[in-house]
């Protein structure tokens, strides 16, 4: 019982702004063994819920159109061991050329993160008592620090099919193979051809945890934002 206490406790700290770290004692006696019927399980599948809704509204940002290419936080460049390509290419008239690589290769990212929802569920489902209990006594960004360590590799795996498909559908291929031919005829040049595929691929997964770390702030920070019921029966009053 004094563990579930401390971890309800924990919970009510992290996730209300008016709670304060002075008030831990005043709460701990407010608080009843049996208020609310909560159980440790609860309290747990509590912290499950807001995870899956922090990573679902972040999938559902990144996924849509301009999702990436029209939120400068996330926006993927062009490679940066290709800034030299887009600095001739753009010296010589060619701006409308490389601007059509960048929003294409923004729009595979978009087109492949929809797939990352399955593999955060799955994660956070097989999440243990420890894993949570680390998530609320931890920093503001923990949870998206544990999915991060938990979801990467299969992410990696998932989307680096995705995005080549991705890139291929929406002509981005093309494109970035017409930039990199046009810039290897310049005289005197090194010839280069990056991997667009690897980058793009890392570049969204770097955005889609961005962007998870702000739902999950935004979680720990807002009240308001405990919609579902189960949320409501862990923070509620």
């Amino acid at each position: 019982m004094k563990k579930f206490n401390l971890l309800l406790i924990t919970i009510l700290l992290i996730f209300s702004q008016e709670i304060k770290a002075q008030f831990f004692d005043e709460v701990m006696k407010a608080i009843s063994p049996v208020q609310g019927g909560l159980t440790e399980s609860d309290a747990v599948e509590g912290i499950k819920e807001a995870l899956i809704k922090g990573t679902g509204e972040s999938v559902s940002v990144v996924s849509k159109l301009n999702g990436y290419f029209g939120n400068p936080e996330i926006k993927i460049p062009f490679p940066q061991e290709a800034r030299t390509i887009e600095s001739k290419l753009r010296a010589l008239g060619l701006d409308s050329q490389v601007d059509e690589v960048i929003l294409s290769i923004n729009r595979a990212a978009e087109d492949a993160a929809k797939e990352a929802g399955p593999i955060f569920v799955a994660a956070i489902r097989n999440m243990t008592i420890s894993d949570a209990i680390q998530i609320v006594k931890g920093s503001n960004d923990a949870a998206t620090r544990y999915l991060d360590r938990t979801t990467s590799p299969a992410l990696k795996a998932k989307f680096g099919p995705v995005i080549k498909a991705s890139l291929a559908r929406v002509d981005a291929t093309r494109l970035w193979t017409d930039v990199i031919n046009t810039y290897n005829q310049i005289p005197f040049v090194t010839r280069m051809d990056p991997d667009l595929a690897g980058y793009v691929t890392d570049k969204a997964i770097a955005g889609l945890f961005t962007m998870i770390a702000k739902e999950e702030l935004k979680i720990r920070k807002d009240p308001v934002a405990r919609t579902t019921e189960i949320l409501k029966k862990v923070f509620g009053g």
